[in-house]
């Protein structure tokens, strides 16, 4: 496991399913751990169970809010070493009744999110010319499915920015990376199992299977092995991986 003690990092939608894993893994490692999202109410629920994590509210949709995180985060614990990019939402609609509404919410969401999470953080990552930027993003952000093309697009988005932007810092010491999950075990999924299940009439079971077809491994991904993952790109050992998409998904990509 990485050491990562007296770091500082932050994880946005860290108060459940991956973002919460991935918060807990930071910890364990020993990092100090800001978890943020719009409802204060998990983020202080895992905090209370982990002494090196701080719960702060923000909505990452809303450039204000993302800079009055960052700029309270600098006040009370100092410039962050790593920053992961988590929050994110899927809804799924037939392309042809997918309104301009939720095209821009699932940009907003999924996409923007990560645009002003990051920007936000490589102020004080430049000053000192290191540090780790991870998206979590799909492997929809690497193949297409159907009824999600508008979150596929912004994950699609994350990736091209991801890549984009460790070009642009590849003389620093700054990696900016993303983990790519197949469909995983999360409060999120449950939702889209449900929702299978009144539309089709099919059975708890039968709706996993259909999810899990794709999947070599006939499985749903665990989040501590989403963690895991971003555990290891926040490693000393992982200074020369940059720019990558690194596929959690049993081989399906």
């Amino acid at each position: 496991m990485s050491d990562l003690s007296g770091q500082r990092a932050l994880v946005t939608g860290g108060g459940s399913g991956m973002g919460a894993a991935i918060a807990r893994a930071l910890a364990q490692a020993g990092a100090t751990v800001v978890v943020s999202g719009r409802r204060m109410e998990p983020l202080a629920e895992l905090a209370a169970a982990l002494p090196n994590v701080r719960p702060m509210a923000a909505d990452v949709t809303d450039e204000a809010s993302v800079r009055a995180l960052f700029d309270r985060i600098a006040q009370e614990m100092g410039e962050l070493d790593i920053v992961i990019a988590n929050a994110g939402a899927a809804e799924s609609a037939p392309f042809h009744r997918t309104s301009l509404e939720l095209w821009r919410q699932m940009l907003d969401v999924n996409l923007t999110s990560v645009f002003l999470t990051f920007q936000q953080a490589l102020a004080g990552m430049r000053a000192r010319g290191r540090g780790r930027l991870i998206a979590v993003a799909s492997t929809a952000a690497l193949k297409g499915y159907p009824y999600v093309s508008a979150y596929s697009a912004a994950k699609h988005g994350v990736v091209g920015l991801t890549r984009s932007l460790a070009l642009e810092l590849a003389e620093t010491e700054i990696t900016v990376n993303a983990v790519c999950p197949g469909f995983t075990l999360t409060p999120m999924l449950e939702r889209s199992i449900e929702n299978i299940m009144q539309k089709t009439g099919k059975s708890r079971d039968e709706a996993v299977a259909a999810l899990t077809a794709a999947n070599p491994q006939k499985r749903l991904v665990l989040p501590e092995e989403v963690a895991q993952s971003v555990l290891y790109l926040c490693g000393v050992h992982s200074g020369s991986i940059t720019g990558q998409a690194l596929s959690v998904s049993g081989g399906e990509i």
